[in-house]
This record gives structure tokens, C-alpha cells and sequence, in this order.
């Protein structure tokens, strides 16, 4: 996959903290050399984060994020104050820019306390040290910088991409379970809630990285999966659904060909699926009026047919026999108190990068609340979820 091609939530997340006017915006435009945010003498120029993906050498396809102050005061300021705790969620390096004319102040102690409680890789960056008179010596975690001069913007960038290098694992969706030359099947359904004219994102990331290892790869629709295999000289390497097609891919695939979802390759691939499985026992014992959180990491145009908040609520009424409360959720937005509910239930999670995944998945531990997701709740409830396990843990 090219640099230019790589999606956001596979991109590392860079944030920018600090306090107001200590400079983030003007540092986040010399590390991108592009005015991605508004620069102000104003306090709290900035009121909610500021996102873009981009290409930033030598640090290769990354998402940088400016975010507003974090001693902004007033309601509207908790407000922003609170944005930037969601941002520190899917944040996977942080930078601290630090006003070098002031120092160190309470604000930003408490977000190095922040930083290292999340076990977060971040650096200070000393901003201003062209107005300081002796400016202050970088160390392990501090580079002194100058937005306006350029002084130590380079080296700020090289470090973050020392620290992107160390922390990169090598990870692939699926193309560690096939051999380069094995043939796998795309089932896509194209329903009245599939998007018009395109595919979505996952099925795009599965294709890609099958096409980068040499797989022949074939595409069709459930109805189509029986003949599709019976053409086939040689049974293919594997199967892999969209989960709301799950029980008719099941009956039309043989025993013998491994079978997975989009959705479980996905948990998988962003290190929780373990935890996820657990959480499919919860489903079966709903009573009535117990809450059930249906949670999904994109937003789109809800349509009749939609898989979060018509055919699961209903297949879970189904699979339970009872009557549960369900509750939606969609996008960055996700509950801060967990605990009302018996279970929740999340898509594949394509839109978020690890970190916001994992910080879901450890919010729902926290509150003892079990996860599952859509893949491996709808395997459960057609009872073919060791199937679908099988060739993936």
C-alpha cells in the first residue's frame, strides 16, 4: 500500500498539547510547513481539535492533531478541555509544546501525569527559545524549538519519527493467515443499506493487502457464493464475509474451507479480539429492560436495512427472547459511564485506529462491562462461532 493510500486509522496519531498560546498551532504549522491551524494572539484561538492526515517527512503517512488549551476556563472552555481528553484516546504519540518564556507550569504537569499514566510515548517541545535569554537544555523527553525561526523543528521531526520506527509493530489484517498464490473469496453483499457505487472501507483494506501478497481474489455477492466456489478447480484458501451474511455463507461454504468475517479479521488486527469473544456469552442471558449499547466507530446515513440499529437490535431479541433496552452510539462518541449497561456490542472498528479501540475495550473492562463485536455476535447467534474462529486465533 502506498504512503499516499494509507487510511487514517492506520495511520500514528500525533496530538499537540498544551496550554493556551503556548504556541501549538504555530509549532503543528512548522512540523507540517502547512497552516493547518489558525495562529492567534488570542487565548483559545483554537476550540476543538484540528485533524488532518498527511504525508510528513521523514515520518512517512501520519494524522497530526492540534487540540485546544488545556487550561481553558469557562464553561465553553470544559468543554474544549474535555474534546481534548477524548483526542488523548486515539492519540498514539503526544507532544507537549511548552511556552520556554514561562516553564513548566501546573497545566502542563498535569498533562505529563496524563501522558504517563496511559503509558503514552510522548516529548516536550520547548516552544519561543528565540525570545528566551538562555534557552533551556533539551534532554530525553524536550526539544527546544522555535515556531517562528524554525530552530529545532527538524530535530523535533526526526524524533518523532525515531519514536514512530520503535513503536511500529509489523502487523497484517489477514494476509499472515494465506499463502502468496491462494485464492480467497470477498462475500459483499450489496443491499439498500450498502453505500452507492463504491465498497466500504474494510472490504477495500482486505483487497488491497490480499492484492500485495499475490492472492487471487474473487468478489461476490451471498447469493453467489455456491456457484462461485463450484467454479473453482481447487476449494479457496478462505472465506471472508461481511458479518450481516454470516448464516447463509456458513450453510454455502463447505466444512472444509475456512471461514471469518471482515469484523473479527478487524478485532484481531487492532489486538482485541480475545476480550471480544468473552463478551459473546452475555448475549444469551438478556432479560427484559436490560441496556444494551449498539456502538459504531463510523457515521453514515442510517437506512432502512441498517445492520447497527435494525437487524442486530432484532436478532438479538431474537437470540435472547426477551425484550432488551438498546442504546446508539456512532462515530468519536462513546458513553463515559459504562456501567448501566449488561453488554456492548461494536462494529469492526475500520474509522478508529488501535488506540481509541483498545481505550474501548479497557473503559468497558473498567465498568465490568463484557464487549463484543458485530462479527463475532452474530457468529455466536447462528452458532457457528468456532467456525468462524477456526484459521484466525
Amino acid at each position: 500500500m502506498s504512503l499516499n493510500s494509507t487510511v487514517s486509522a492506520l495511520r500514528p496519531h500525533i496530538a499537540f498539547f498544551g496550554r493556551r498560546n503556548a504556541g501549538k498551532s504555530s509549532v503543528v504549522n512548522a512540523v507540517t510547513n502547512q497552516r493547518v491551524s489558525v495562529v492567534s494572539e488570542t487565548l483559545g484561538t483554537t476550540t476543538d481539535p484540528v485533524k488532518k492526515a498527511m504525508e510528513l517527512l521523514p515520518l512517512g503517512p501520519v494524522v497530526i492533531i492540534d487540540t485546544p488549551g488545556f487550561d481553558d476556563e469557562g464553561a465553553l472552555g470544559e468543554l474544549r478541555v474535555e474534546r481534548t481528553r477524548e483526542v488523548l484516546r486515539k492519540t498514539d504519540i503526544a507532544v507537549l509544546v511548552v511556552d520556554a518564556t514561562v516553564g513548566l507550569t501546573e497545566a502542563d504537569s498535569a498533562l505529563l501525569s496524563e501522558f504517563e499514566s496511559r503509558k503514552l510515548p510522548y516529548l516536550i517541545a520547548m516552544n519561543k527559545i528565540d525570545l528566551t535569554e538562555q534557552p533551556p537544555q533539551g534532554d530525553e523527553h524536550t526539544a527546544c524549538v522555535s515556531a517562528l525561526t524554525g530552530e529545532g523543528i527538524g530535530e523535533l521531526k526526526e524524533r518523532l519519527a525515531h519514536i514512530i520506527r520503535s513503536d511500529t509493530k509489523e502487523k497484517r489484517i489477514v494476509a499472515d493467515l494465506v499463502n502468496t498464490g491462494d485464492t480467497v473469496i470477498l462475500v459483499i453483499p450489496i443491499d439498500e443499506s450498502a453505500p452507492k457505487g463504491r465498497i466500504i472501507l474494510p472490504q477495500q483494506q482486505v483487497l488491497r493487502e490480499l492484492l500485495d501478497h499475490h492472492c487471487t481474489v474473487l468478489c461476490c455477492q451471498d447469493i453467489e457464493l455456491k456457484a462461485t466456489i463450484s467454479k473453482l478447480k481447487d476449494p479457496p484458501a478462505l472465506v471472508i464475509t461481511d458479518s450481516q451474511a454470516f448464516k447463509k455463507v456458513a450453510a454455502d461454504t463447505p466444512e472444509d474451507v475456512p471461514m471469518t468475517s471482515f469484523s473479527i479479521l478487524f478485532a484481531r488486527y487492532k489486538g482485541n479480539l480475545d476480550h471480544l469473544i468473552q463478551g459473546a456469552d452475555m448475549l444469551k442471558t438478556l432479560q427484559n429492560g436490560d441496556k444494551v449499547l449498539i456502538s459504531e466507530g463510523c457515521t453514515h446515513h442510517r437506512q432502512c436495512g441498517d445492520i447497527g440499529t435494525v437487524k442486530l437490535p432484532a436478532w438479538i431479541r431474537a437470540y435472547c427472547g426477551s425484550e432488551p433496552d438498546f442504546s446508539f452510539t456512532s462515530g468519536g462518541s462513546f458513553p463515559d459511564d459504562l456501567s448501566p449497561y449488561k453488554v456492548i456490542v461494536h462494529c469492526g472498528g475500520c474509522m478508529l485506529n488501535e488506540k481509541e479501540m483498545q481505550y474501548r475495550q479497557q473503559a468497558a473492562n473498567a465498568a465490568g462491562v463484557p464487549m463484543v463485536n458485530y462479527g463475532i455476535a452474530i457468529a455466536a447467534m447462528n452458532g457457528i462461532l468456532d467456525r468462524a474462529l477456526k484459521n484466525v486465533v
